[in-house]
């Protein structure tokens, strides 16, 4: 690695009676891409603003580059004394370029204009990513950046900071955000920092090894840590053999309901038989809604099953909320009829949030406040059902107040997955949630016996999880994909390649081109070209590092293929070469369009 541009030495910070973590060593690259991996509570935040200066450590030296600037992007920014979000974007740390920000916030989807006092969560963290991105940061420290934001967002996010020329260290429960961007990882666990020089794609790869080798090291130890240590390297693999056996059965379930879906575009469910009837929960026969003169759905037919998983995408304003409403009978179609069956008993997961009250304690929202809860129509233990979801079972009697946003996510989803029910909705579930939880939802919705409605922007948690996806662009169509996110992306691709197609077909011929002139207006045939293609090429070399550094990271790779081991490491080498020259060059050209357009 190249001489860094910050440096933490014998880091350590105390928390209670305890060091939340200490002798811990950090060193960041200029053009470092680390992802931090770690539990919820592990103190990843913490750490974050600690390498951003926000907080002073108990132990340790920390070393900067004079002149380096570091940016801090916050899950919830703080815009108290401000007017309006305008008046907070602009008054940075490093006085952000204001047209620059007025362009970043057009791009997430944020009207600067708004009172800062009355501001939603997401809009605040719309502003504070403009805010952040026009300060022309050498260091970024993303918290959750992709929290709030609709998939049109995560999308511009990715690309923008593909194409950043400085370092950045992002803390998100998006793997497939994290997949794309990242080069290097940190991961905090138990108090101590490991760092490899793979991005997220290899992580599960690299922590299993980890949990191996620890679990072989204790063989010599004390029965105690023997017992933990086998427990670490059982339940990781575990988890990663029964997601394998999930996912199998996820693949199997989206190939028979592709079967009964008609042509594509056509938006409608064939009946294949009246079996399929009697395991109808909800049926929509062409249904159309407006708000004034747009139309939001128009001419949407589908039949859900008993067990179908339905993830519903789109961008902010796409239609995605009016389709859940219309779908769970909150709102009633303009045209059309939706029918439902009349055993439906449905759970809400986004409209429980209210019996969170701070001073309820862990067993009053589980048990009401005893000792037992039912499951299910099955009696458990308080502290042994909160050990299933990943709670420490001392916490039954803890306030509300004292646990984290993921804390309170993950109880919340304790207390509703307990109920019976036969229809599931959740809005936005994974916000606040780690990824180890994450892990733990995909399993107890697959799991789950009755029909599941998705809302979200998590492309890689809908591809783990669902069956069917509704695709809104807007427009009032509704794409019916059998299969998750990436399944939807493809044939939306597929779609627009055939429009361009058809485009290029009908347009006359172009006209002949006058004589160039002498002061050039603009980029040259070859420059152009490159522009608008390098973005492209940069995304699929990003793609292929991840793949191979996920194959680097096979613990017994070496032992087995040495010759394949280094032929890997060469190649991944070679394309971080070859994908920082395209970003080089793009960067160059995209500099020279804008002197082109002044």
């Amino acid at each position: 690695m190249a001489a860094p541009i910050l440096s933490y030495e014998n880091l350590g910070l105390q928390q209670g009676a305890g060091w939340l973590f200490r002798d811990l060593d950090i060193h960041i690259g200029e053009r470092d891409r680390l992802a931090l991996i770690g539990r919820n509570g592990a103190g990843k935040t913490t750490l974050l603003r600690l390498i951003g200066g926000e907080i002073e450590a108990d132990r340790g030296k920390r070393s900067i580059v004079p002149g380096t600037r570091v940016i801090m992007l916050e899950q919830d920014p703080d815009v108290a004394g401000f007017a309006t979000l305008r008046d907070f974007a602009l008054k940075g740390p490093n006085a952000p370029v204001p047209h620059e920000v007025e362009a970043i916030a057009d791009q997430v989807g944020i009207d600067l204009s708004r009172e800062a006092a009355t501001a939603s969560g997401g809009e605040r963290r719309r502003a504070a990513i403009a805010r952040a991105l026009a300060s022309n940061p050498d260091l970024l420290l993303l918290d959750e950046p992709t929290n709030h934001l609709d998939i049109a967002a995560i999308d511009w996010l990715e690309g923008w900071l593909s194409r950043y020329n400085g370092a950045f260290i992002v803390i998100s429960h998006d793997r497939t955000f994290l997949t794309r961007l990242t080069r290097q990882t940190l991961w905090l666990d138990r108090g101590s920092l490991r760092r490899n020089e793979i991005g997220f794609g290899g992580f599960e790869a690299w922590m299993e090894k980890v949990y191996a080798e620890e679990a072989r090291a204790a063989d010599k130890l004390d029965a105690k840590l023997k017992i933990e240590a086998h427990w670490l390297e059982r339940g990781v693999t575990a988890r990663r053999k029964r997601n394998q056996g999930r996912l199998a059965k996820l693949h199997e379930m989206r190939a028979q309901r592709a079967s009964m879906i008609g042509p594509q575009g056509t938006a409608k469910l064939a009946v294949v038989n009246d079996d399929n009837k009697t395991k109808s929960v909800i049926t929509a026969e062409n249904v159309t809604k407006h708000f004034g003169d747009r139309t939001i759905i128009r001419d949407f037919s589908l039949r859900i099953q008993r067990g179908d998983r339905i993830g519903i995408v789109g961008g902010n304003g796409a239609g995605k909320t009016t389709l859940l409403r219309l779908l769970t009978g909150e709102i009633e179609p303009d045209e059309g009829s939706i029918t439902r069956a009349k055993t439906l008993d449905g759970i809400v997961i986004d409209q429980q949030r209210k019996l969170m009250a701070p001073e309820k304690r862990v067993r009053d929202v589980l048990a009401e406040g005893g000792d037992w809860i039912e499951v299910r129509g099955v009696k458990k233990h308080v502290q042994g059902y909160l050990k299933e979801f990943l709670f420490d079972p001392g916490l039954a009697d803890a306030k509300i107040g004292t646990l984290s946003g993921g804390e309170r996510s993950r109880l919340l989803l304790a207390r509703e997955f307990a109920r019976e029910s036969n229809l599931l909705v959740l809005d936005e579930p994974t916000n606040d949630l780690d990824l180890e939880t994450l892990d733990l939802l995909q399993e107890v919705i697959a799991d789950y016996h009755g029909t599941v409605l998705i809302v979200s922007h998590d492309r890689d948690f809908l591809d783990r999880t669902v069956t069917i996806t509704l695709g809104l662009d807007g427009s009032g169509t509704v794409d019916i994909v059998a299969g998750g996110y990436e399944d939807w992306e493809k044939q939306r691709a597929q779609r627009l390649e055939g429009r361009n197609k058809a485009t290029a077909k009908a347009r006359p011929a172009p006209a002949a081109a006058p004589p160039p002139a002498k002061q050039q207006t603009k980029l040259s045939y070859k420059d152009q070209r490159d522009y608008e293609l390098l973005p492209q090429k940069i995304e699929e070399l990003e793609a292929a590092i991840a793949r191979d550094e996920a194959a680097l990271a096979d613990p017994d790779l070496y032992a087995k293929n040495p010759d394949r081991f280094a032929a890997l490491t060469q190649t991944i080498e070679k394309a971080r070469a070859e994908k920082d020259a395209a970003e080089e060059r793009w960067l160059e050209l995209a500099e020279m369009a804008e002197a082109l357009k002044a």
